[in-house]
């Protein structure tokens, strides 16, 4: 925690090493952050980038309460969802867009590994893979999501149904798929 504390320390004063260090010791794990909110990885990287350019400015901000990689998290997530408002126009989903028969039961998504199953979250439209992500991920509520977002609480709640339809679907396709092969074997 003091190296740590020196680092921001050295940050604050323009040191390149302490910010080079900074990067260092967050960039990973940031990046697999940014990652479940980007298309892609040039996208991810991207937030990744303009996240620690708002890291650097803000530092002065940080004011010890809590922690710093959660503060960075933040961070990063509020410039993915910029970026994302910045490209795409949200549209409400009304409730006969969403369905409610296909259910796959919780132990399926046990048995797919997890780069499987971020896979199939990547693969997810762009809105509903930010709201899935900050409500199942990040563990943020649906009020705090739509100001986030800019969309209701109600647009929320059904944008992370149908994300679970979708994955529920995928979950489905996936596992005929592997049964299929299997057989054939």
């Amino acid at each position: 925690m003091d190296q740590l504390n020196d680092i921001i320390n050295g940050c604050l004063k323009g040191d390149r090493i302490c910010q080079e260090q900074l990067y260092t010791m967050f960039s990973t794990r940031m990046f697999g952050l940014c990652l479940q909110y980007a298309d892609n990885q040039d996208d991810a990287a991207d937030i990744l980038q303009e996240g620690f350019i708002k890291v650097f400015r803000k530092l002065g901000q940080f004011g010890g309460k809590g922690s710093f990689e959660g503060w960075i998290r933040r961070i990063m997530i509020n410039t993915a969802l910029e970026r994302y408002r910045s490209q795409v126009r949200l549209y409400p989903l009304t409730d006969n867009m969403v369905k409610k028969d296909d259910i796959v039961q919780e132990e399926v998504f046990e048995k797919l590994s997890a780069s499987d199953l971020i896979r199939l979250v990547q693969d997810l439209p762009p809105r509903y893979r930010m709201v899935f992500n900050l409500y199942a991920i990040e563990g943020y509520s649906h009020k705090e999501i739509g100001e986030m977002m800019g969309i209701t609480v109600g647009t929320s709640k059904s944008n992370l149904s149908r994300a679970r339809d979708i994955l529920q679907q995928k979950v489905k396709q996936y596992f005929d798929t592997s049964e299929h092969i299997i057989r054939e074997k």
